[in-house]
């Protein structure tokens, strides 16, 4: 795509650090240098004025990518890419049937009534839950990291979305200031959601976060 619209070497393409490396990597085989922009902490797509405060005379165009069902602001990022004059590509995440999207938003619903001790994800604007992304509250990276150990001893599926954002990867390593990036990195954990889960296995997952939740921060809201 960024090929096919003209942006090769010389230019400039805005891109998220939270997240896989492969959109990055695009950019560099068209040519192109990849920028990174810091990330919304609510939707985890790029954040607008976190975009514009990083185009330079070279921006060719932005590549917004949505995360965990969750879609990112594209009005904002539209009439961003409107005013200076930019390309904005979307990279959407995989369709899937209504019906498991439904029984996701089923399971995340019951999730968010029933979790204590981490943040639930925010469920506005289209959420479908691809992903149940969760905070951890408390010394970051550490305390998530042992969070999620102890859930997996209690049976629960869990994974961290992003280990590492790409401007801290060797060959992308930039000195750039992505606050919510790397916060978001140190505390977010993927709970189970699938449509498939059972009433048994979404108390199971509940049982084991609570057990662990009364020993962090309240979660806010």
């Amino acid at each position: 795509m960024l090929r096919a619209a003209g942006v090769g070497a010389g230019d400039e393409v805005v891109v998220p650090a939270f997240g896989n490396v492969e959109i990055a990597e695009a950019v560099a085989s068209a040519g192109a240098s990849p920028v990174f922009a810091d990330i919304d902490p609510v939707t985890y797509c790029l954040d607008g004025s976190s975009v514009e405060a990083a185009l330079g005379a070279r921006t060719a165009a932005v590549v917004v990518v949505h995360r965990f069902g969750r879609p990112a602001d594209m009005p904002r990022l539209h009439e961003l890419g409107r005013r200076h004059g930019l390309l904005v590509l979307e990279r959407a995440e995989i369709e899937d049937a209504h019906d498991e999207r439904a029984q996701r938003r089923q399971r995340a619903a019951y999730l968010d009534a029933k979790l204590r001790g981490v943040r639930t994800p925010d469920g506005g604007d289209g959420h479908t839950y691809q992903q149940y992304v969760v905070r951890v509250p408390g010394n970051g990276r550490p305390d998530r990291d042992a969070f999620a150990r102890a859930i997996r001893g209690r049976g629960v599926e869990c994974r961290v979305p992003v280990k590492t954002p790409v401007h801290r990867l060797p060959g992308f390593r930039r000195c750039v200031s992505l606050p919510e990036t790397e916060r978001a990195a140190d505390e977010t954990l993927a709970l189970p959601v699938d449509a498939s889960l059972t009433k048994r296995e979404m108390q199971r997952i509940v049982a084991a976060c609570n057990t662990l939740g009364g020993l962090l921060e309240p979660a806010l809201g």
